[in-house]
This record gives structure tokens, sequence and C-alpha cells, in this order.
């Protein structure tokens, strides 16, 4: 493995480093998911059953001084449904796609950071944006989303600055990165977005003080082909006080424009309210959330709360409409083991209806610093949302990263 992707990198980056040491401080970059998960009473078909694996590997290296390479390669597949009768190589190979082509200038202008090519990007975290691989989700354990943009940052010990602009290199349909999509991707080329999607975004970070960190992003979606909205995006802020003893709080707002002018706002347009407090009292973590979107909001975030509920509307964007409210609890029997137990509430964002209710027991295990095992079982009450009752939901999986 090592030897093929040495020679696909030798053979994508040699133009840039015909006259160089080629390909110093080499290292295998990458990482190894697989999840299995199973429902149980009603409602087939809205979760996914079985077994999935993705594999994202490649290679950073640095060409001269200054510049390095990043090359990374995913194939993803679901246990059982790739039939080897008959398969050649060609069709295995039809299935891998590339997420990361790029090329880093460090100290650029003796100051800035400059990411070029094919990207992930955001903190995964994050409910409003993230552009790369999501882990834990059995839903989403497919296809990788990437950018082909130009990243420019800087950073220092008080503020830091990053702009981007580019393109998305895959679909655009939130659906299409679902686990069960990767039997149609696996049967031809990867679904292309259309070239009009156009990103362009600024995020500014400040260390007020040690502890408390504030955030000011905005990111703007032009679609010169849109009849409606050629500007589509959000805007927002977020302040969060993480002091090394103590409560540890965070809050964040953002809002949607969308018009043929930039940062135009509509009548109706969706915010996002999301509030989290965490305390360690002993040995144990407790920490509660609550969320709020309205009017449709619309984001680029990775909040997939819970097993159930979050992972079926999740995983790509926003949860919209809703009003959520989650209490956790996080407690460590042994050193290497970390158990959770959470519930969840469900309403739709008016509070005029009976909520969804969820319960979560999760569980994951440090083999190293590079291996984790993990685990959970969820339940979700529906009350009058779905013509079924209820979910009984399992999950199995491993995480390696190297």
């Amino acid at each position: 493995m090592k030897k093929l992707l040495g020679l696909l990198a030798a053979a994508v980056l040699m133009p840039a480093a015909a006259n160089a040491d080629v390909l110093n401080n080499v290292n295998l970059i990458g990482e190894i998911q697989t999840i299995a998960s199973d429902v149980k009473h009603g409602g087939y078909g809205m979760y996914n059953r079985g077994t999935s694996a993705r594999v994202l590997a490649g290679l950073s290296a640095d060409l001269v001084e200054d510049v390095t390479a990043n090359l990374m390669f995913q194939y993803a597949n679901v246990w059982g449904w790739d039939n080897a009768s008959g398969k050649t190589a060609q069709g295995y190979w039809d299935n891998v796609r590339l997420v990361e082509a790029n090329v880093v200038l460090h100290n650029l202008f003796c100051c800035l950071e400059a990411t070029v090519g094919r990207q992930f990007y955001g903190d995964e975290d994050s409910a409003v944006m993230y552009v790369g691989p999501n882990h834990y989700n059995a839903e989403f354990n497919g296809y990788t989303r990437s950018l082909d943009a130009v990243k420019v940052a800087y950073a220092d010990d008080v503020k830091a600055f990053t702009m981007i602009a580019g393109k998305f290199n895959d679909t655009f349909d939130p659906y299409q990165t679902r686990t069960g999509s990767i039997r149609a991707m696996n049967a031809g080329p990867a679904p292309i977005a259309s070239e009009t999607y156009n990103l362009f975004g600024a995020d500014f970070r400040l260390n007020i003080t040690e502890a408390l960190k504030l955030q000011v992003y905005g990111y703007d979606i032009y679609d010169q082909g849109d009849a409606y909205d050629t500007h589509s995006g959000f805007y927002g802020a977020k302040l969060a006080l993480n002091p090394e003893d103590g409560i540890r709080l965070s809050a964040e707002y953002a809002r949607n424009f969308g018009g043929h002018h930039f940062i135009k706002e509509h009548n109706d347009t969706g915010h996002m309210v999301k509030a989290d407090v965490a305390a360690d009292i002993e040995a144990v973590t407790v920490r509660g959330t609550f969320y709020y979107t309205n009017e449709d909001f619309f984001a680029l975030g990775n909040y997939t709360p819970g097993l159930l509920v979050g992972h079926l509307v999740g995983g790509f964007g926003a949860l919209s409409d809703i009003a959520l409210f989650n209490v956790g609890f996080d407690v460590k029997p042994a050193e290497k083991w970390t158990v959770s137990l959470d519930g969840y509430s469900f309403q739709d964002h008016r509070m005029k209806h009976s909520a969804m209710y969820e319960a979560d027991l999760t569980a994951k295990y440090a083999h190293n610093e590079n291996v984790e095992l993990f685990a959970g079982v969820g339940y979700v009450d529906y009350a009058n949302y779905m013509t079924s009752n209820e979910n009984v939901k399992g999950q199995l999986g491993m995480l390696i990263k190297f």
C-alpha cells in the first residue's frame, strides 16, 4: 500500500518537484472507520442496517522549503454489496475517490499560510461549517466531502484569521452522503456538483483572555444560475468560556441571508441559537445543550446529536425548524474507557406539540492513541411525529487513525 501511494504521489507531484529533493519527510496519513448498525421495531428504511467501511489513505510530504504537499484517496463500501465474481480491478479502482490534493505554502510573506487545491475545512463539531470525514455516525459513514479551494490563514497567540474561496467538488444533494447511497456510488462515477456552486468565506477568532474566546464568521454560496437567490449563506458569532477549572460555557448565534445581492435577508430569514454548558463534578462530566432553528435555517455544519434522530436528519447542513434539549453525563470507569448517557427532547421550533424523546448509552475504548472501539444503543419515542411509534438502534464501530 505504501509503495502504491508513493508511486501515485510521485506521479501527481513530479512536475512541481522536478528540480527538488523529491518527497522529504514523507508521512503516511489517513484513517479506517468501520461501523455496524441495526434497528428494531418500526421505521424500516429510515436508518441503515448492516456494516459499512470507509478508508482514507494518503501521503504528506515536504517538496521544498516551506512547501508541503498532501494527497489522500478514499474507498468506501457496504459489506456484502460488492459481487467479486466478474468484477475487474478497474471496477474497484473506479470506486476510489481523490478527496485531498493540495500544496501548503508556509511562511508566505513571512506570516501567512496558504493551502491551494482539494482540501477539508472547518471544525468537525461545528453546527455551521464543516467539510470533511464524519465519525461515529452509521448513517453517514460514506462519501467524504471536500472543497477545491484556496485558503489563506494567519495566526498568532491572540488572533487567527482565515479566508477561503472555492467550489464544492462533489454532490450538493444532502441525501447522497448517506451510507446507503454508497451502493449507487460504487456502481459508477461519484456524483458531481453543479460547477456554479462557489463558496466564499471568512473566519476570525480572538483570544480575549486565556479562557474567553470569540469567533465571528460568514459564508456565501454563489450560484449565478439560481433565479431566486444567486447569493445564499449564513453569518454569525460564537463566544466560549473554557476555564481550566469551573463551568465551561458557549453561546452561538447565526443567521441566513439570500437574494441577488450580497448579505440581503428575506422577511422569513432563518436563524440558529446554540448554547452549551459543561462541568466536571469529581469523576463525572455533566453537560447540556440547547439548540434552536427556524425558517428552514441552512448551514454546512456537522451537528448530529444522538444515535437516532440527529443522525437521521443531520449529517449535512443543519437540523432545521427544531428545538432541542440535551442533558448528558460522561464517566471514565477505567483508564481507557469513556461511558456516556444522554437524553434528548426534539420538538418543532414553535414548541406547541409533544416532543420526541431519545435516550442513548454509548461507550468508547481507547485501545491505544490511534485505535478506538466504540459502541452504543439508543431508543427514541416519536410521539405523534411518525407512523412508527419507536425505534431501537444498536451500533458497533472501530476507528483507526494513522
